[in-house]
């Protein structure tokens, strides 16, 4: 796959993320997909497999009780990686969150097998999870 495949992939991801598409997010991700998400907080950390990744995704929306949402600023499209550019919103507890996020994916054969979450200020992400 081309880089617009790619960015295809990812785009469809973002949408089905935003929607609560388990099952469209499913399809998308390698059975033993890789997501890693930066910083020391209680979500932070390697999640091993697509089983791991879903439940990391539904932890987001169960702990922002819903509110989480993922505005993509920007898909770059690359053969080796594709990047999304998004800003994280999202409420906690009395706690705002709107954040610059960069998520770089890595795809093969039309799946998700790898992805590298980073938030532009990684104390306050896991400050607004805890």
């Amino acid at each position: 796959m081309g880089a617009a495949e790619n960015a295809e992939v990812v785009r469809r991801g973002y949408e089905a993320f935003n929607a609560g598409d388990l099952a469209a997010l499913s399809d998308l991700f390698a059975e033993d997909a890789v997501w890693y998400a930066a910083g020391r907080g209680v979500l932070s950390g390697a999640k091993q497999g697509r089983d791991a990744i879903l439940a990391y995704f539904g932890e987001l929306g169960a702990r922002s009780h819903g509110t989480f949402q993922a505005a993509v600023q920007d898909i770059v499209g690359g053969e080796g990686h594709t990047v999304g550019i998004q800003q994280s919103r999202a409420e906690n507890n009395g706690k705002t969150l709107d954040a610059a996020t960069a998520i770089v994916f890595v795809i093969r054969d039309g799946k998700v097998v790898e992805g590298r979450e980073f938030f532009e200020d990684t104390a306050t992400a896991d400050d607004f999870w805890s």
